[in-house]
């Protein structure tokens, strides 16, 4: 009789994405027998190459959150536009009460920023950037608003095909 062999929450995967946490939260629902608490996680995932996701997991155990909130995040990535380390031009993000400000630095300054976007930039392969958070600093609403913001960033060729020019034709 083969025994049963549970599965261990932290598996090391191989598939050379870079997972960090940025915040675990104890969260009680209270029911008639008293309070139950568990634990919320907020996670990032990142290939060190423009792509990077965020998960959200719950679960009675840090550990099964954190997996959780991984599993999510790697099946919410975003691709993003990346020129020499850094974005291509300024860009503001919003959601609820949090406003991020990103803007593009030169080589050698590398990641100006605060606690869940410098999270972000890590995973993702940000070398050189200056980010400022204003308004909310709440670690979820910051994270979307980053999120926001990077989706909103556009390259060059992409201005240059709406407008129906090259891009040469857009820096004379």
């Amino acid at each position: 009789m083969a025994k049963f062999q549970p599965k261990v929450a932290d598996e090391g995967r191989d598939d050379g994405m870079r997972e960090k946490m940025i915040q675990v939260n104890r969260v009680t629902k209270v029911v008639k027998g008293g309070r139950t608490m568990s634990f919320a996680a907020l996670t990032v995932v990142g290939d060190g190459d423009g792509r990077v996701g965020m998960g959200q997991g719950k679960a009675k155990e840090v550990p099964v959150a954190v997996q959780k909130a991984m599993e999510a995040a790697r099946r919410n990535m975003v691709k993003v536009s990346l020129k020499d380390g850094t974005i291509h031009h300024n860009v503001v993000g919003e959601h609820g009460a949090a406003k991020v400000l990103l803007a593009p630095a030169v080589a050698g300054t590398g990641v100006i920023a605060g606690g869940p976007m410098r999270a972000i930039f890590d995973v993702m392969g940000v070398k050189d950037i200056v980010a400022k958070s204003l308004g909310s600093s709440n670690p979820y609403n910051m994270v979307r608003a980053t999120f926001a913001a990077l989706t909103a960033s556009t390259t060059p060729a992409e201005i240059a095909a709406k407008r129906g020019k090259t891009v040469e034709e857009l820096f004379n």
